[in-house]
């Protein structure tokens, strides 16, 4: 196409609008445009004189962004100027083209930013992936290149500074992240988490009022060095983790009394085990069951089943076919037609006034139980007897109620383990409201079993709520009580808060927590794992700080 429409022109490559466009011409999987500068003079990068005196020409070739899924290369010829200032260090120089080609430039400036923010997302290797399915392949290392040249963030100093660790090699090798608290943005990622690296920053940086860390010494030594005016702010959670792992070495002194838990779980399974699935005591007899009238049920099957019987009828009083029901309400024909055939709940909560269904196997299990006593063990020939006697169900279905008998007479249940001392851990780190009710029993029973750990308890709940309720002046009253008890883990937990009392103090006191720290090291492990671990610092530096 030799003959260019200029408003197309301006639709599809509005950066072209500053040059002469002479042909577009498609060749292969490209679209090659061919253009020239227009002939207005040109200011001098040296002095800023301007000058239309051509020394020469030449062409420069430059890759744009894909158009209709196409390759665009440009052909751009340029002109060399004279400069006509004789105090000019210049003689020549060359013009430049704003929006489409800068110094020693391939790639036009809107190309140059789809790439940087393809190699922020990506990285390298998955970003040239990438850069393949948008018609402007390049290689890793190009897109690396780009992402490091890219200029740092211009940012203030952040009046909370959150700082916390990261791993470059695990177990070798860890740097330092610092984020703004207010703004939630990253500031600066450091090399090593010594804590004079950290002063080192703080002093470059003057300003910080407030850090956020955790309770490595090395960062209150650093904020203490670099920023002595600001306060230091212990997180929360880690205080708390740091009670956790006091709670659990207490618990394991006395883990003997965790046997009390097996007790509450031993006599509520023997409630509820005795025939609660209606089958008969392979002994003798089966005993009747008590009937369950539907009003006294309240579990969720039976609050369920009085929903779902007052919506269908409801539906079926306006008029609404089955089908139309089964749809409403997520319902299988079946389902809807039962509920619909039931004049009251009560029919499907009640059968034969057992609060059972009924099996096809039940009129013939005394027959079983006393050939059972007898010593006749054989499924196959009860289920021969039985269905002489009218049985019309499988024999299947007897082998299963027989099998309860072989496993109650010749494999005695094993003793049930008491709970693990992380369980009984979380329990007591739990809000009592929230916990499961037999969780609470169990509990309760440790607890009544051990004065120790019943004082533990009420140690960690009272810090809790100081915790929650931001009491910080509450911290020494309770430091206090935990001396006068015989809490030996507690004892080491209090001390590690003494060295660090005023920085817990104000963690307790003030609402500034690292959360937002930890969630930006999560990302960065995300990049790291995203760059198989082989990311140099100043190149995870820039993702990170240039992530939007």
């Amino acid at each position: 196409m030799t003959c260019v429409d200029l408003d197309v022109v301006r639709v599809l490559w509005p950066h072209l609008s500053q040059v002469q466009i002479e042909a577009v011409r498609t060749t292969g999987p490209a679209v090659r445009i061919e253009a020239r500068t227009n002939q207005t003079p040109a200011p001098c990068p040296g002095c800023g004189t301007a000058s239309s005196r051509v020394h020469s020409r030449y062409n420069r070739h430059l890759s744009d962004t894909a158009t209709a899924g196409q390759e665009v290369l440009i052909r751009l010829q340029v002109r060399r100027l004279f400069c006509d200032n004789a105090e000019c260090t210049k003689k020549t120089f060359a013009e430049q083209v704003p929006e489409l080609a800068s110094r020693h430039a391939r790639r036009t400036p809107i190309l140059q930013r789809a790439l940087a923010a393809v190699a922020l997302a990506l990285g390298g290797r998955a970003g040239a992936r990438l850069t393949r399915h948008l018609a402007a392949s390049v290689s890793r290392m190009t897109l690396l290149r780009i992402l490091r040249g890219l200029p740092d963030p211009d940012r203030s100093t952040p009046r909370v500074l959150g700082v916390d660790d990261f791993a470059l090699r695990r177990g070798h090798h860890y740097g330092t992240l610092l984020v703004d608290i207010e703004s939630h943005r990253p500031v600066d990622l450091l090399t090593d988490r010594t804590a004079q690296t950290l002063a080192e920053w703080l002093r470059a940086h003057p300003g910080v009022q407030i850090v956020c860390r955790d309770r490595a010494s090395a960062y209150a030594d650093g904020a203490r060095d670099g920023a002595p005016d600001a306060i230091q702010v212990a997180d929360r959670w880690h205080i708390w983790n740091n009670l956790a792992e006091a709670v659990e070495r207490s618990v394991a002194r006395h883990q003997d009394c965790l046997t009390a838990a097996v007790t509450v779980v031993t006599s509520s399974s023997t409630e509820g085990q005795a025939d609660s699935d209606g089958q008969p005591d392979p002994a003798g007899d089966p005993p009747p069951a008590a009937p369950v009238a539907s009003a006294v049920r309240s579990d969720r099957w039976a609050v369920r089943a009085r929903e779902r019987h007052a919506a269908v009828h409801a539906l079926l009083a306006d008029g609404t076919a089955i089908r139309e029901i089964c749809r409403r309400l997520g319902l299988s024909r079946g389902t809807v037609r039962r509920f619909a055939r039931a004049e009251g709940v009560e029919e499907l909560l009640t059968r034969n006034g057992t609060g059972r269904r009924t099996s096809v196997l039940e009129p013939f299990a005394p027959y079983l139980h006393q050939r059972w006593n007898e010593g006749c063990t054989n499924a196959t020939a009860l289920f021969a007897e039985i269905t002489v006697r009218g049985y019309r169900g499988g024999q299947t279905l007897v082998r299963q109620y027989l099998s309860q008998f072989r496993t109650t007479s010749c494999a005695p249940q094993p003793p049930r383990k008491p709970p693990s001392v992380r369980r009984v851990v979380g329990w007591i780190m739990t809000d009592p409201p929230t916990m499961d009710g037999t969780a609470q029993q169990k509990l309760d029973a440790v607890l009544a079993a051990s004065s120790h750990l019943a004082a533990l308890a009420n140690h960690v709940r009272s810090f809790a709520a100081m915790m929650c309720d931001r009491r910080g002046h509450e911290l020494e009253a309770w430091m206090t009580a935990v001396d006068a008890d015989d809490q030996p883990a507690l004892h080491s937990f209090v001390r590690g808060l003494r060295r660090d009392l005023d920085a817990v103090t104000a963690g307790l006191t003030l609402p500034w927590n690292s959360g937002i720290v930890e969630g930006h090291v999560n990302r960065l492990k995300m990049l790291k794992r995203q760059m198989f671990g082989r990311a140099k610092p100043d190149l995870l530096r820039k993702r990170v700080l240039l992530a939007d």
